[in-house]
């Protein structure tokens, strides 16, 4: 006799946010039920995030816990009442250079709210766990394209070292539990309902308004940006997709991608990195407008260039990200038009 209920929901933590609202989208428009899990904080305008909760919303598959990863029990309820499978944990303190200003935000969201998750999954016996790492992880690594093979042992700020000690962690927990992880290092990931402190919104908001924009590194900063259907497409292709342990693994030669445990990382770019100065050509054309541009050194904690191999990424799930910047920049513009007008 055949097992006829329905799958287990999907939590998705970060669903107020970018990248987690787009994924939740995407899994509720392929019939999965999904608990959204947001703080609705104050880092970027909560009016946004609440905006596109009201979409999700409208799907009769989706309900929302609103709550913080730091607030254990909270944590602890919403995976009892639900019973999670797979979760995709994209909830975090985002941001290179607000890490300087507000440390300690990072230690809460991204170190004891990854901690609860690891510990809620680990007790519910989750078959899966994907979670949010970064292109921020490579730091002071030179050599391109950023490969997963390679070790991101200097990272250049607060945010990269947590986003590392989010897959030290994940790892043990693979080892020590066999909790199967897998870690996504987004890169510059850019698209309708973004982020307003993201370089594509700063950019769009000023050039509109006829203001100055600030390119740092003098506008010579190379970002490997990925269009959000891509890095969503690349998500939902692995939640089924849990990892088993590599038995090639050597400690002798140890791969840092995968591991003897259910542990891997995939890089999720556009494997074409583009300069700053060339994306404002990008935006001037689809704006209609010239943008005022101001030079200026490179930034404390910054990388001057990012670049994502992602091979590792097509061989597992047959699918690399590669939408034109023009054709993404494009899309965003109609949206941020429709959106806020101008």
């Amino acid at each position: 006799m055949t097992d006829a209920s329905p799958p287990a929901p999907i939590l998705v933590t970060g669903a107020a946010g970018f990248i987690g609202f787009h994924v939740a989208r995407r899994l509720l428009a392929q019939g999965r039920e999904v608990v959204g899990f947001d703080n609705v904080n104050d880092y970027y305008d909560p009016a946004l995030k609440r905006a596109r909760l009201a979409v999700l919303s409208r799907e009769t598959g989706f309900r929302f816990v609103e709550a913080s990863l730091h607030d254990r029990a909270a944590v602890d309820d919403t995976f009892a009442r639900f019973g999670f499978r797979h979760v995709v944990n994209l909830a975090a303190q985002a941001g290179v250079r607000y890490s300087s200003v507000n440390p300690y935000a990072y230690g809460e969201a991204n170190l004891t709210g990854f901690l609860n998750i690891l510990e809620a999954c680990r007790r519910s016996g989750v078959a899966h766990l994907l979670y949010a790492s970064s292109s921020s992880v490579y730091g002071a690594n030179t050599t391109m394209p950023f490969s997963v093979h390679q070790t991101v042992d200097h990272p250049l700020s607060l945010y990269a070292a947590t986003k590392k000690a989010n897959e030290l962690m994940a790892h043990s927990y693979a080892h020590t539990y066999g909790l199967p992880c897998t870690g996504l290092r987004f890169f510059t990931v850019y698209g309708p309902w973004g982020r307003p402190d993201m370089a594509m919104w700063i950019f769009t908001k000023a050039i509109l308004a006829g203001e100055p924009i600030t390119l740092f590194n003098h506008g010579r900063m190379r970002r490997d940006f990925t269009y959000v259907d891509d890095v969503v497409e690349a998500v939902v292709r692995l939640v089924p997709r849990a990892p088993s342990g590599n038995p090639a693994w050597s400690g002798a030669a140890p791969d840092p991608a995968t591991s003897l445990a259910p542990y891997r990382v995939f890089n999720i770019g556009n494997n074409d990195p583009v300069e700053l100065l060339d994306v404002v050509s990008v935006l001037e054309a689809a704006l209609g407008r010239t943008a005022v541009k101001q030079l200026a050194p490179i930034q404390v904690g910054d990388v001057p260039e990012t670049y994502a191999d992602v091979a590792a990424l097509a061989a597992e799930v047959d699918f690399r990200p590669a939408t034109p910047i023009a054709e993404g920049v494009r899309r965003f513009v109609d949206w941020y038009r429709g959106h806020y007008g101008g």
